[in-house]
């Protein structure tokens, strides 16, 4: 269960890295859904992009001392899970985007939850 835990987290920090270099390199226009913006909004997706970029990358390099970088990789999880929160209140306030980022919105609010529960069972298999 721990090497698969370390190999999902690193898949899943690729991946998060992949999604933030595409926006970084070719903008908003990747965007499944998206319209045209102006160079604020531009501005602002590859700024963002650069966050996620950071949060792909520091995925990553927890999966490579989980035991130790636990508190770091839960705090990283709760940023996800809020993300998916913030995908909620954007449903509420402004309605249904284009039915990729529902599914995107779905998984941020049930990877968290699954890797904090595989996580916190590797610790109970783990004698002190």
């Amino acid at each position: 269960m721990r090497t698969a835990l370390i190999y999902f987290s690193r898949l899943f920090g690729f991946v998060c890295v992949i999604v933030a270099l595409s926006h970084i390199v070719l903008g908003p226009d990747v965007i499944p859904g998206g319209v045209p913006v102006n160079a604020t909004m531009d501005s602002e997706d590859r700024f963002y992009a650069s966050l996620f970029l950071g949060f792909g990358l520091a995925i990553i390099w927890c999966s490579f001392d989980l035991e130790n970088r636990s508190g770091v990789y839960l705090a990283l999880m709760a940023v996800f899970f809020f993300g998916g929160i913030a995908r909620i209140i954007s449903v509420v306030q402004v309605g249904w985007p284009f039915p990729l980022f529902i599914f995107l919105g779905a998984l941020e609010l049930i990877i968290p939850p699954i890797c904090w529960y595989w996580l916190r069972s590797l610790r109970q298999q783990t004698p002190d």
